[in-house]
């Protein structure tokens, strides 16, 4: 029998922009839940989150880690992910098994990039979530100015729950609007912080009264009997305020908001109680839906231990004490030690050995976890993330984990020749755990390649390649991850024939292909009858589209942003083949593409400048130089906020430049905007800088 039942879990995540105080925000739920005895913090290294030592070296999240803790008899299950958005891929697959969410920002920087980029996240898998303003005690800290900027910049209604008790270094307590009580904060005997339950002071009475007012107005319009008592001026139960926050915040109606200081640890216990207040268990979320691996039919999972097993695998992971670590949610039935699985996203049977619940990087061994948990196992060889695993009389398969494409590329080598083959399965075993890092090799040149999410990105891994595996090695200069794509509609034809060992291999296509403007897409449709060319080739044809698509025509860049059409061809109804077909449309998708018109996209960032008034000069005169369009500009707590766009091509190097010329002072942010069309010059030089090939009026060099 489970221990907690389903309805006191909650599975949630912390999510924000880099340096809002979500690590330390855990590790303060950690020491008041009873989970560890000593808080530790970023600033020094100690973090129990920020397990690795690239983490506490660089006071940044890289690898999302996963906890749990209890709080008044509820079972919180925690992921605390990365603010940096290099390791965004961390982020998007804690969402994806993820019932609700908190969003930290900072009292002072309020909505940034990063928080908008998670925001979104969170709204595509439709997760309720509850804002927690932090830092309050900093100066310039106002958390009426970042709840406008939610409103604003999310077009979201938020429920204000709570007030600060004084402001920025005076800021002493929290004022509960829902309970009518003040926790007001002291040091007690022992150096530690408490607190003492008061009533609402004299002379905040006024203001608590109109933002509770405000708060049940906003609740009347999803709640009618609260809309009555309103109405009628009634006195409205702390109980029944809860309940509809709770509802509103369930059907993504409202942001139910809540405020505190994490380094100062104030706030944090009001923040476990809106957690298991506010927040869905995994039985308030809707059943899960997959599909059947034998015939695509739509299969439902209900979560209950009494059904069959079924769970998604979100991560998977190193360690150097049991191998590989694969993370999964249970949505369905139970697991045991001992017990055979099926992955259906592979077709292969695996048996369990060992579960595990996760505290960062410490292990507790389970026999069993249930509908709802969040747990590891080991010794899953040939899994990835993404990966359903269910029961094998009852197989369902759930919709796979999306990850962006990797934007920037390098060659990487071992310093020692010997460490070539271990480099390859080093590497090969970090691609698996990363879905955004890709590793290839370039079959002219022979070098290795890597690809991941930034500057950052790659440098944290090769420092993973010495620390954990102690190898050392060599990166190139950084490469964009360019795209190709055409400009206009143009049209192919190839009529593949060959007779190979006795045997006749006939293929014929004709293609029209036209760009799409949706990012990174590929659409595939056919207008030939059956008589023409069988159902049974289309695949094929498909098939040699693509693999042309994923080697690139004019400078071997993946081409995206186009669609496919099979508008003509013939068949032969002895010799024709599916390889002949493949080869047939992969020849005239060539074809039709050198025809149309052939452009490099380049990734296009999205930057964010905080800038001291004495710097700003200097930065955007240097933005500008680096190909940069200032978007905006505004100024706030005397710092000169710039938005920009900017290609990546022109800021490699950027952090170093930018730490000269403000002294350290001042903070940007960079993150993947879209894919742009290349100007043409440009694209003249980087192929005949970067490839040996030189095009003039778009006239595209055949191979």
């Amino acid at each position: 029998m489970r221990k907690i039942p389903v309805d006191r879990i909650r599975n949630i995540g912390f999510m924000a922009h880099i340096d809002a105080g979500k690590t330390t925000t855990t590790e303060r739920i950690l020491f008041y839940t009873g989970k560890t005895y000593k808080m530790g913090e970023v600033h020094d290294g100690t973090a129990v989150m920020d397990w690795m030592d690239q983490e506490q070296e660089r006071g940044i999240t890289i690898t999302s880690a996963a906890t749990s803790c209890s709080w008044d008899d509820y079972r919180i299950n925690i992921i605390d992910t990365p603010g940096h958005v290099d390791f965004t891929a961390e982020v998007e697959r804690a969402l994806r098994v993820l019932d609700g969410a908190i969003i930290i920002m900072c009292g002072v920087g309020g909505v940034e990039p990063q928080t908008e980029k998670v925001w979104h996240q969170a709204s595509k898998y439709k997760i309720p979530r509850i804002a927690f303003i932090n830092k309050l005690d900093r100066p310039g800290s106002d958390y009426s100015d970042v709840i406008n900027q939610i409103e604003e910049k999310f077009a979201v209604k938020t429920l204000l729950l709570q007030l600060p008790l004084g402001t920025e270094e005076n800021f002493s307590g929290i004022i509960d609007l829902v309970s009518q009580k003040t926790y007001k904060y002291y040091e007690d005997a022992e150096g530690e912080i408490a607190f003492d339950i008061i009533d609402i002071p004299d002379e905040y009475r006024e203001e608590a009264e109109m933002h509770r007012d405000n708060l049940i107005e906003k609740l009347s319009d999803f709640d009618l009997e609260l809309m009555e008592l309103f109405l009628e001026k009634k006195p409205v139960p702390e109980e029944k305020i809860t309940k509809a926050v709770r509802n509103a915040c369930l059907s993504l109606k409202a942001v139910p908001v809540v405020m505190g200081s994490a380094f100062k640890k104030k706030g944090i216990q009001l923040l476990l109680d809106a957690i298991v207040d506010y927040l869905p268990s995994p039985e308030d979320q809707p059943d899960v839906i997959g599909n059947s691996p034998t015939n695509d039919r739509q299969v439902t999972r209900k979560l209950s231990d009494d059904v069959p097993f079924s769970a998604l695998i979100f991560k998977i992971m190193s360690d150097h004490f049991v191998g590989q670590l694969v993370y999964f949610r249970v949505y369905s039935g139970v697991m045991k030690v001992g017990s055979m699985v099926f992955n259906s996203s592979k077709g292969e049977k695996i048996r369990i050995s060992r579960l595990l619940r996760m505290h960062s990087n410490k292990r507790e061994d389970v026999d069993q976890v249930y509908s709802g948990d969040i747990a590891a196992t080991v010794g899953l060889g040939g899994v990835s993330t993404g990966d359903t695993i269910c029961d094998p009389n009852n197989q369902v398969v759930f919709d796979a984990i999306t990850f962006p494409d990797p934007v920037i590329s390098s060659t990487i080598e071992p310093k020692l020749t010997a460490d070539h083959k271990k480099l390859d399965g080093i590497l090969k075993k970090l691609s698996s755990e990363d879905p955004t890092f890709k590793v290839f090799t370039n079959h002219e040149t022979g070098q290795q390649i890597i690809s991941g999410m930034g500057e950052l990105h790659l440098e944290v891994l090769r420092e993973r390649i010495k620390r954990e595996f102690n190898v050392q090695t060599r990166l190139g200069k950084p490469r964009v991850a360019y795209h190709e794509t055409i400009a206009e509609e143009s049209s192919g034809e190839n009529r593949y024939i060959r007779q190979v060992g006795g045997r006749g291999h006939y293929g014929h296509v004709a293609l029209r292909v036209a760009p799409i403007s949706t990012n990174g897409k590929f659409a595939f449709y056919s207008k030939v009858k059956t008589s023409v060319i069988p159902k049974e080739f289309h695949g094929a044809v498909e098939a040699g589209v693509r693999e042309a698509m994923d080697n690139g025509i004019i400078a071997g860049y993946p081409i995206i942003n186009v669609e496919v059409t099979l508008i003509d061809g013939s068949f032969d109804a002895e010799e024709s083949s599916e390889i002949a077909y493949q080869i047939a449309a992969s020849m005239a998708f060539r074809d039709a593409f050198r025809k149309g018109k052939p452009i490099l996209l380049e990734p296009l960032m999205k930057i964010e400048i905080l800038v001291q008034d004495e710097y700003v000069g200097e930065v955007i005169s240097d933005f500008s130089a680096r190909e940069g369009k200032i978007v905006k500009m505004d100024i706030k707590n005397n710092l000169h906020i710039i938005d920009g766009l900017v290609p990546l091509s022109s800021m490699f190097g950027y952090a170093t430049a930018f730490r000269t010329l403000t002294q350290g002072r001042a903070n940007y942010s960079m993150e993947f905007y879209d894919n742009v069309a290349m100007p043409e010059k440009k694209m003249n030089d980087v192929l005949r800088n970067e490839l040996g090939i030189y095009t003039s009026n778009q006239e595209v060099i055949n191979e």
